[in-house]
C-alpha cells in the first residue's frame, strides 16, 4: 500500500497568520520535495491575512467558520496516511485543534508522528498514547518521514 497522503497538523490560535503560514507552507515545501502529498488546516484561508492574531473560534469566512474548520480538518485527516502533529512551539496554550485531529487519527489507525519536546504542556497520556512515534525535534521527524518515504 503506497502510503504518501500527510495530514500536518500543530498549534495556529495566538499566532499570526504570517508564523502559521510560513511554517505550513515551509513544512509543505519540504514533505513535497520529498514525495508526500501534502494537506494542512491553512490551506485556502487567505482571508485571515488580515489578522493580527489567530483565535480559536468565530469567524464568519465560509472556510473558516466554526462548523466548516472542524469538518475539513476532520475530512483531512480522514483522507491522509500518516499524521505530522508538530507541538514544538505551542507556547503555555493547549492546542485543542491539534488534539481533536490526534484523536480522529488515532480512532481511524493513521500513522502518527508527534513532535513533542520535554517539558512541552502538551506533555500527556492521550498525546504520549495517540503517537505512534515521538520526537523531540521537527527535524528528527522529517528525517524519519524522509526515510519512510525512500524505505530505507
Amino acid at each position: 500500500m503506497k502510503m504518501n497522503k500527510i495530514y500536518v497538523a500543530g498549534p495556529i490560535s495566538g499566532m499570526s497568520y504570517d508564523e502559521v503560514q510560513k511554517y505550513f507552507k515551509t513544512t509543505s515545501h519540504k514533505l513535497e520535495q520529498l514525495g508526500y502529498d501534502v494537506l494542512t488546516p491553512m490551506i485556502g484561508k487567505s482571508a485571515l491575512r488580515t489578522e493580527l492574531k489567530l483565535r480559536t473560534k468565530d469567524y464568519t469566512y465560509p472556510i473558516s467558520t466554526n462548523h466548516a474548520i472542524f469538518g475539513r480538518d476532520q475530512w483531512m485527516v480522514r483522507q491522509s496516511d500518516i499524521i505530522l502533529c508538530n507541538l514544538e512551539n505551542s507556547g503555555e496554550r493547549v492546542s485543542i485543534g491539534s488534539m481533536m485531529e490526534l484523536a480522529w487519527a488515532s480512532m481511524l489507525g493513521k500513522h502518527i508522528i508527534v513532535v513533542l519536546p520535554k517539558n512541552n504542556i502538551h506533555q500527556h497520556a492521550f498525546v504520549l498514547e495517540a503517537a505512534d512515534i515521538i520526537y523531540e525535534t521537527y527535524d528528527e521527524a522529517l528525517e524519519y518521514l524522509e526515510n519512510l518515504i525512500k524505505k530505507i
